[in-house]
């Protein structure tokens, strides 16, 4: 579905029916160099099961038109207005990774919209490695192999996502090549600069107002499970009602393990 927000074309993915902003909304949020379709199998499970689903791509990313925002703030503002533009109140708010910022970010400025709010292999801070940042500026294939190296525990998939056999690592890399190839110069880049400059986690985590999840990878190189303990514990301070789930997996939450992180999500959606 295309929507017009900030005067701009921006695309999100539906689950394969058609939106209905009368049934309760969730709206999942991709990483770094993703798109929507790093929710595949759990966008058209909620999208079957009784949700309007919006998985949006990022602007800049793929479907969405540019340039890309630089900042998680000017991405959470965006998330508001394209809910705006599809005529939804509220909505369950899903994040993983650099998405988990944007949801947060949204869910503490905008208390009153998120009903319930999942954050995937999350940090605060999250900070990114200056030679990561180094690569993702001069040598961008060196960058997407290194994330691709430390996203995953496993080489095959799991049965059902999309079937055993399947390599996940070259199905990651061919991604983030593709939403490099149609974003602008230096997108890695800009996108892993936003999770490194954003200092507002713990006053957004303090403003948040909806029940909280955090779903974590143990074997997750990126954003290990001790790095969101310090969110799990601001959330709680708040009063938030907020729980932890540990998967056997890595950074790669939704492909390593489809099934668990679907039961996470729809289990604490429903």
């Amino acid at each position: 579905m295309i929507l017009t927000v900030q005067g701009k074309p921006a695309f999100a993915y539906t689950g394969g029916k058609a939106f209905d902003a009368s049934l309760p909304t969730a709206v999942f949020i991709h990483g770094a160099e993703h798109d929507h379709s790093v929710w595949a199998l759990q966008t058209r499970y909620f999208a079957h099961h009784g949700f309007g689903v919006l998985a949006v791509d990022l602007p800049g990313h793929c479907r969405s038109s540019g340039p890309a925002l630089t900042t998680i703030p000017a991405l959470a503002d965006w998330l508001a207005a394209l809910l705006d533009a599809a005529g939804v109140q509220r909505a369950f708010i899903a994040g993983h990774s650099m998405g988990s910022l944007i949801a947060l970010d949204f869910a503490g400025r905008y208390s009153e919209r998120a009903t319930h709010l999942a954050l995937l292999a999350t940090a605060m801070p999250m900070d990114v490695s200056d030679a990561l940042l180094d690569a993702a500026l001069n040598r961008e294939p060196e960058a997407i192999g290194m994330v691709n190296q430390w996203s995953h525990s496993t080489i095959a998939a799991k049965p059902s996502c999309p079937g055993p056999g399947f390599w996940l690592h070259g199905m990651n890399q061919r991604l983030m090549e593709r939403v490099s190839a149609r974003g602008e110069p230096h997108l890695f880049h800009t996108d892993f600069t936003a999770c490194n400059t954003y200092a507002d986690g713990p006053a957004r985590a303090a403003q948040v107002r909806c029940a909280a999840r955090l779903i974590v990878g143990r074997r997750d190189a990126m954003t290990p499970p001790r790095a969101a303990r310090a969110l799990a514990d601001t959330l709680a301070q708040a009063g938030v009602p907020v729980d932890t789930v540990t998967l056997e997996a890595g950074h790669a939450l939704m492909t390593e393990q489809p099934d668990a992180t679907l039961d996470a999500l729809f289990s604490f959606a429903s």
